[in-house]
């Protein structure tokens, strides 16, 4: 090859890879540009705390979807009720989307109070927590009805979540009535298994439970009246955030405020997510037929 052809091969060559790198940032953005996009991306990124609460998974799971039709990148993280306390304490998450107040979750706001944003607002006014027990069990019908009857429940109430509030009630109950019984902790799960095997049986079992919850309408059960009012009267669910979380999110902040329910939205919602095969299928569904309810939210 002559010396003129060569200088015009390395003269090419030298163009081709100039075209190249040129061709490599199509958008036109400065790596600090991109930088920047990929930040502000970040910033959409929001974690809910998520508890194994059947009304809990339907709400988180509720909210995610709404929120990623509005382009949030949601992330459910599973805690229990402490964790998610000292999560939103040191702004490792975002939110928690249930808290009983005045009395389940009242241990929580006096300890994080000055860390926490407990909201004002509620979205459930008709909440209610005590001790259940099947409605076969005819003598007993408060929980004063116990010790004469703790041989019938092998002195034992089947518990769920050892970190949750309502199980700090039931040993203040404990203490208040001088019950003679044990409260045994599990999980969720495990408690509505043993109800339903009990139940199915027709044998005793004594449990804390709450309203909402789907597990009313499967199972004929009552709340014992509690005369010292050691569980409250009607407790309302509030949601919590990070500090910080409203200015870095007032649009969602908004939209939290402005979400209420009643019993036949929130019992539905369960219904479909518990009937479905994954949660947020049936968070999906739901969403899909109360359009009208939660542009009232999100407006």
């Amino acid at each position: 090859m002559s010396n003129w052809k060569k200088s015009l091969s390395f003269i090419f060559a030298i163009l081709m890879v100039a075209v190249l790198t040129a061709c490599g940032n199509t958008s036109g953005e400065s790596d600090s540009d991109q930088s920047g996009t990929e930040s502000e991306e970040n910033d959409q990124e929001l974690i809910i705390g998520q508890i194994s609460w059947a009304e809990n998974i339907a709400v988180t799971n509720m909210w995610k979807v709404i929120l990623e039709e509005k382009g949030y990148d949601v992330k459910l993280n599973n805690l229990n009720m402490g964790a998610t306390m000292s999560a939103l304490d040191s702004g490792d998450l975002d939110a928690s989307l249930e808290i009983w107040l005045p009395v389940q979750d009242a241990n929580y706001l006096e300890k994080y109070q000055d860390t926490v944003n407990f909201s004002d607002t509620t979205w459930y006014d008709n909440a209610k927590v005590g001790l259940v027990v099947p409605e076969y069990l005819e003598d007993v019908n408060s929980i004063e009805d116990l010790n004469d009857h703790k041989e019938l429940f092998n002195s034992e109430i089947v518990g769920f979540d050892p970190g949750a509030g309502t199980m700090e009630i039931v040993e203040q109950a404990i203490e208040d009535y001088a019950l003679e019984l044990q409260l045994l902790p599990s999980s969720e799960s495990a408690m509505i298994a043993e109800i339903g095997e009990a139940v199915k049986n027709e044998e005793p079992i004594v449990a804390p439970l709450w309203s909402p919850h789907w597990v009313f309408s499967k199972y004929d059960l009552k709340f014992l009246e509690d005369p010292q009012n050691t569980f409250g009267d009607t407790e309302k669910i509030h949601h919590a955030t990070r500090q910080g979380f409203e200015e870095d999110y007032p649009e969602v902040s908004e939209w939290f405020k402005n979400w209420k329910m009643d019993d036949q939205q929130i019992g539905e919602l369960i219904e479909y997510v518990e009937n479905a095969e994954e949660p947020i299928d049936g968070a999906e569904k739901w969403v899909d037929e109360n359009r009208d309810l939660i542009d009232e939210w999100v407006k």
